[in-house]
């Protein structure tokens, strides 16, 4: 007999397991089918292990730059890399994430379905498509039939067409992190955020890091004196960044030795040799195999359609969220996707943030991250705007901890006095961004945030004071 369930959902990564405890909370019956393991590519393969890999790096940057602090180590003390114990780290960590996840999932009565989901047409067990036929590890079929359905089957990395992959010398982010050995020198595809974030972490473990980037600047959809500061910050530590470069991908080779790839910049054809090459030009929803064409979904460039308010496909029972409808995708996203499709089947409000007001962060050394409109894009947009940057330097405990790199910016409407866009680069800046993502959230201005009393001596002084200045700034304030 199939299970009879409120709603199924199909991945367990951040988006599912988040709307299947909303669901539960709700008072739903809830199945997950998840074909890997619960927590999805951010615990496995993204978030997690990679901010574990940049934490690695960050305490052995602390250590190397201790004689600045006034510490000293007696005798000779030669400070080195363990990769192994890096990736066990990352391992535990990953390891105690996991066995929380499938406990919170006992705790809250969600069955787990381990195997292959896929969305049936109309049949003997419903009159509409939604029945969830699943593959089970020993080939076994289970049937689900849900009143609702979410599909929050994520993302995987996009590859560059044309390449030889062989999942060691030349990889996908995913790939990277199975490395079993750090490698001496990498090219990076891609000057996104996770492109970055790669090549901030393994230049501080030693590694020769050239980037190459299409774009005319790294971190393209970001503001762009955040994209100049982290671009300063890595070529001064010694990365080598090509942007409006292309990659000739017919020459690329692949030999024991490691790779080699030629480059059109500016007007030269360069050969770039290393180790390895990671490939990281942004991901695609995983909407093969799942059964969407046993329904009234549809999808462009390869992401599901929904609407934007409700996250409802093209099938008012079946929903949407995360990667695989593209948009902002990043892990709070899709948790916040997950409570506005549960909210609404369950018949409250959705209520759901506009992708702009979701915050954006940047793991690199230093940090980085913003909510709302860029400087370029509220121009663009035909807004008048007022712009305000306090550097970081100008902070009492950013001295103290010797992390002076950065800025905080506010981009304010210049008639209205609203707060537009927040951009920070500097230490805990995915921290301090908290703060202007609930500042967003109840519509707040400069001149309220300036008010606001922040403790001394802290990072998030720069915040209000920056405000206090934008707020000075504008008119109607």
């Amino acid at each position: 007999m199939p299970i009879e369930t409120d709603v199924a959902i199909l991945g367990g990564g951040p988006g599912g397991y988040t709307a299947a405890l909303r669901a539960a909370q709700a008072g739903c019956t809830v199945v997950i089918v998840e074909r890997d393991k619960l927590g999805g590519t951010c615990l496995h393969r993204g978030c997690i292990p990679s901010k574990t890999f940049l934490r690695s790096a960050e305490v052995l940057a602390t250590i190397r730059q201790a004689g600045e602090y006034g510490i000293g180590f007696a005798g000779d003390v030669e400070w080195g890399v363990d990769w192994a114990a890096v990736v066990s780290r990352k391992d535990k960590i990953v390891s105690q994430l996991h066995r929380a996840l499938e406990s919170m999932m006992k705790q809250n009565r969600i069955q787990v379905l381990h195997g292959e989901g896929c969305i049936a047409g109309p049949s003997i067990f419903s009159p509409r498509s939604g029945t969830v036929n699943v593959i089970l590890p020993d080939g076994e079929m289970e049937s689900i039939v849900p009143r609702h359905v979410i599909i929050a089957t994520g993302s995987r990395p996009r590859r560059l067409a044309g390449l030889p992959y062989d999942g060691e010398r030349l990889v996908t982010s995913d790939e990277a992190l199975a490395w079993s050995t750090r490698p001496a020198s990498v090219v990076i595809v891609g000057g996104g955020v996770i492109g970055v974030e790669w090549a901030s972490m393994l230049s501080d473990f030693g590694t020769d890091v050239t980037i190459v980037e299409a774009a005319e600047r790294l971190l393209p959809g970001e503001d762009a004196d955040v994209s100049a500061a982290i671009a300063k910050s890595l070529t001064a530590r010694g990365v080598r960044i090509l942007c409006a470069a292309r990659l000739d991908t017919s020459s690329c080779q692949v030999s024991e030795q490691g790779v080699s790839v030629e480059v059109e910049w500016q007007d030269q054809h360069i050969k770039l040799s290393a180790e390895r090459m990671m490939v990281s030009i942004g991901r695609q929803g995983n909407i093969e195999g799942i059964g969407l064409e046993n329904t009234e979904i549809k999808t462009n460039n390869g992401m599901i359609i929904v609407n934007p308010a409700t996250l409802q496909t093209g099938e008012d029972h079946i929903y949407a969220i995360g990667d695989v409808i593209g948009g902002v995708q990043l892990a709070h996203a899709a948790m916040h996707e997950a409570e506005v499709a549960v909210r609404h089947m369950t018949g409250s409000s959705p209520d759901r943030v506009a992708d702009r007001d979701i915050p954006r962060c940047i793991y690199s050394r230093p940090e980085a991250a913003a909510i709302g409109w860029t400087e370029e894009a509220a121009k663009t947009a035909g807004k008048q705007v007022k712009t305000v940057k306090m550097p970081m330097r100008a902070s009492g405990k950013a001295l103290v901890h010797g992390e002076t790199e950065g800025f905080v910016k506010v981009v304010a409407d210049a008639q209205s006095g609203d707060l537009l866009g927040v951009h920070l680069v500097g230490p805990h800046a995915t921290e301090l961004i908290a703060e202007t993502s609930l500042a967003k959230l109840l519509d707040a201005v400069p001149w309220e945030l300036g008010r606001t009393i922040h403790p001394h001596p802290t990072l998030s002084e720069l915040i209000q004071e920056t405000m206090q200045a934008a707020a000075q700034s504008v008119r109607h304030i």
